[in-house]
């Protein structure tokens, strides 16, 4: 008992503090009473070969000499009556990440994908066993039947296939529309294009919002400042672009926080519109 309080007031000070360590790959936030937690998988030099429509002259006038930094980011998200997960990474650092955090695998309620590649479904099992035991795992429906019916994907269904009927979906509603709660304080919103049923997060609480947008760019540098630019990953490029200008344009003008998964540490920031573009500045 006294073990668990302390690790309790432990997360309660990090979180009230803006905690950060990027040594440790974990960035904290709150949203009103929400903690989130941005939990870096992998990390290293990105690569401005997935872009396409780019030119040497593009690269140069957005793409520092030294390169830029990228990421895998999962995101930890406690209510205070659960705990839920935002994508699982590739499955190799995001379990050592929550045991510091004083969560294990058992204590996840849910994960929610925003879609089925595998560096967001890597740590949903392993030799066919669920890596969550108790976790529901919720998706879109668009998603699931892309992946698993119209153009079958052996990852994604052998990712799902522990789960069985805790594999749950919904029906995202567009931007702008009336959003649906899937859990307190977290709505699911379509952004499709990077695949058919990529889904975004919303969380609110205490009058602040966070989106948190799974991959709706790859290389934040020059997609924040020409969202029209596509990576080779986006299944349908146009939808994608379409997508991730609507929502830079929604996170400006209504101030509203966005974080990414392929967005280097600390993964959050806000969006102001500069010129036909946008600047992304990392919270603190």
């Amino acid at each position: 008992m006294k073990n668990n309080f302390l690790i309790s007031l432990l997360l309660s000070s990090i979180a009230a503090s803006g905690f950060a360590s990027e040594a440790d790959g974990i960035f904290s936030y709150r949203i009103g009473q929400i903690e989130v937690y941005m939990l870096v998988e992998r990390s290293g030099p990105g690569n401005t070969g997935i872009l396409v429509g780019v030119d040497q002259a593009m690269l140069n006038q957005y793409i520092p000499q030294d390169g830029f930094s990228s990421s895998t980011n999962v995101f930890l998200v406690k209510t205070g009556a659960q705990n839920i997960l935002i994508d699982t990474g590739f499955g190799q650092t995001i379990f050592e990440k929550m045991n510091s955090l004083g969560v294990e695998a058992q204590d996840i309620d849910a994960v929610l994908i925003t879609h089925l590649h595998g560096d967001h479904i890597g740590g949903l099992q392993r030799d066919g066993q669920a890596l969550f035991p108790n976790a529901r795992i919720y998706l879109s429906s668009p998603e699931l039947e892309h992946f698993t019916r119209t153009q079958p994907n052996q990852g994604a269904v052998a990712a799902l296939a522990p789960y069985g009927d805790r594999v749950i979906t919904f029906d995202p509603p567009s931007l702008g529309s009336a959003l649906n709660e899937i859990f307190p304080g977290i709505f699911p919103i379509a952004n499709y294009g990077h695949t058919p049923g990529h889904t975004v997060f919303m969380i609110e609480n205490g009058g602040s919002r966070l989106i948190i947008a799974g991959d709706f760019l790859h290389v934040a540098p020059v997609q924040f400042p020409v969202p029209d630019i596509s990576a080779t990953f986006d299944i349908d490029q146009r939808a994608a672009a379409a997508s991730r200008r609507q929502l830079m344009e929604y996170a400006a003008q209504n101030n509203v926080l966005l974080a990414g998964m392929h967005i280097a540490y600390p993964g959050i920031g806000t969006v102001e519109v500069q010129g036909n573009g946008f600047s992304f500045t990392p919270v603190e």
